[in-house]
């Protein structure tokens, strides 16, 4: 494959014009098979745009049907095959015709440049628009820089003379389907891949999710009615990491449970964890979440060390819910609804459930409701503790809970065994009530040999703003030692069981 890379820097006015002869298409969401290993300095690539998607049937017979949308697939595979395939990568003046032949400017950047330099030009954009330019600065990388970000685009004018248009006027009834279908695919490349290495691969990877979205489209036809094909990333574990699967938007995740046991099998999956439901699909760290909710705080901690210690952390995705969230002053009496709620999101973010994460009157009212507590407490400013949590889990969730009863807040030390086993098996956060204050534990690091443990708390009792430094600073999010707990008080401890499903 040859590669034309171009940039705005030194461009001369043929090269401006040429510029402006693009349009740029953008959405989201892929298809293609990429691994991603942390310990590795590689780069993800990920590049995303809209393909237009147009044909006229004049049958209403599904094979010829079928065949029309299939030639419509065909054109658009031969669009990203073509000359006028251009990828331009965001927050920088880089664009790449990656099947033209080569031609570059300025000289530096050529198709054996290593790929994770692309960081370099994105980072010069930055202090240029800034009015900060330092050649000294460009030779280092942002570190924070893990995936680039491209833009699918099409070149829509064609050099040297174009023939006159033709206008022609048919009277004929046929049904006319109009779609954007949104490209998203993601490559994982190495620290010696170079552009050329990097971008053949993008190609295979549009052209394949275009085969994908194909049999989507086909499997899933209605009459002349067709489902946009959606396609999403997961992370799966190592070594698998990140692939993409296309899905027929609209069409729930329970409907699509034999295509999610088919991927189970193909990725050698246990069937006991829903990698494949939408809710699992993976998130980018450069898309902030709408919801304003802090994700996994504890990530950017680090780990205490122990002799013969390990570390045992919750699995997957949670939010962070404290006081004074969602315009509700529960200062002072909300701490085990908030770590509730944290609880819930995990279940929602893993795809468990589709509910949203219930609200203090939600959680007082299914109390209600089960015969916990008495009417008036709907609305109260009055405290639950672990049970509560536990009934309010069944009830809604119909997920089920252990309690672990703790005498005196000094038995929590001898419990490492017991802590790392429930995350190490079910990976759930848990909450923990004792005396007037909860607590959710997210981790707990335990050396089998010396007994020696600290656990991972994410405090409800926060009432500041979403920020992430000052949460993990203070230690809002933090990992304690066995004197954090009151040593008299006893605590009950509600350990959320995970449902065995796909």
């Amino acid at each position: 494959m040859d590669l034309l890379l171009y940039t705005k820097m030194g461009q001369g006015v043929e090269e401006r014009q040429r510029r402006r002869q693009l349009i740029l298409r953008h959405d989201s969401k892929d298809m293609h098979k990429v691994v991603t290993d942390s310990s590795d300095s590689g780069t993800i690539l990920r590049v995303r745009g809209p393909l237009e998607f147009k044909c006229q049937l004049d049958s209403t017979d599904a094979l010829l049907m079928q065949k029309v949308i299939s030639r419509t697939f065909a054109t658009l595979h031969s669009q990203v095959k073509s000359e006028s395939c251009v990828l331009t990568v965001c927050d920088s003046s880089l664009i790449i015709w990656p099947n033209k032949g080569v031609y570059v400017t300025p000289e530096e950047i050529t198709p054996n440049t290593l790929c994770e330099d692309i960081h370099q030009w994105i980072q010069i954009d930055e202090q240029e628009s800034a009015g900060k330019r330092s050649s000294k600065k460009k030779n280092k990388k942002s570190s924070s820089a893990s995936v680039i970000n491209l833009c699918l685009m099409m070149e829509v004018t064609k050099t040297g003379p174009l023939s006159a248009p033709i206008l022609r006027r048919t009277l004929q009834k046929s049904h006319f389907l109009s779609t954007t279908l949104p490209m998203d695919c993601v490559v994982r490349t190495t620290c010696s891949d170079t552009i050329k290495d990097a971008f053949e691969r993008l190609l295979e990877a549009l052209t394949h999710q275009l085969c994908e979205m194909e049999k989507v489209t086909l499997q899933h036809m209605k009459g002349a009615t067709l489902l946009l094909p959606e396609p999403l990333h997961f992370l799966l574990p190592e070594p698998k990491g990140l692939v993409t699967v296309v899905y027929p938007a609209g069409v729930p995740d329970s409907q699509l449970e034999t295509h999610r046991k088919e991927l189970h099998q193909q990725f050698e999956l246990p069937d006991d964890w829903p990698y494949f439901r939408r809710a699992n699909a993976f998130h980018f760290s450069n898309e902030p979440y709408k919801d304003g909710y802090l994700r996994n705080p504890h990530m950017v901690l680090t780990h205490p060390t122990l002799d013969n210690g390990k570390v045992y952390l919750v699995q997957g995705i949670y939010s962070y819910h404290h006081y004074m969230q969602d315009h509700m002053d529960d200062n002072g009496w909300g701490c085990a609804y908030r770590s509730l709620q944290t609880i819930c999101s995990w279940f929602t973010q893993q795809g468990y459930v589709e509910r949203a994460v219930p609200t203090h009157r939600e959680i007082q009212q299914t109390l209600v409701y089960v015969g916990d507590k008495q009417g008036s407490f709907v609305g109260s400013r009055q405290w639950i503790g672990s049970i509560e949590v536990q009934v309010v889990l069944n009830q809604l969730l119909e997920v089920t809970s252990k309690i672990m009863f703790v005498s005196q807040g000094s038995e929590l030390a001898s419990k490492g065994r017991e802590l790392a086993n429930h995350f190490l098996t079910e990976g759930t956060p848990i909450m923990i009530g004792g005396g007037v204050l909860a607590h959710t534990i997210l981790g707990v690091a335990w050396s089998e040999t010396t007994g020696q443990i600290r656990y991972l708390i994410l405090d409800p009792h926060y009432t500041g703003a979403e920020d992430l430094q000052v949460i993990t600073d203070k230690g809002w999010c933090g990992w304690k030692g066995p004197d954090f707990w009151d040593q008299t008080a006893y605590y009950n401890l509600c350990l959320p069981q995970r449902p065995k499903v796909i």
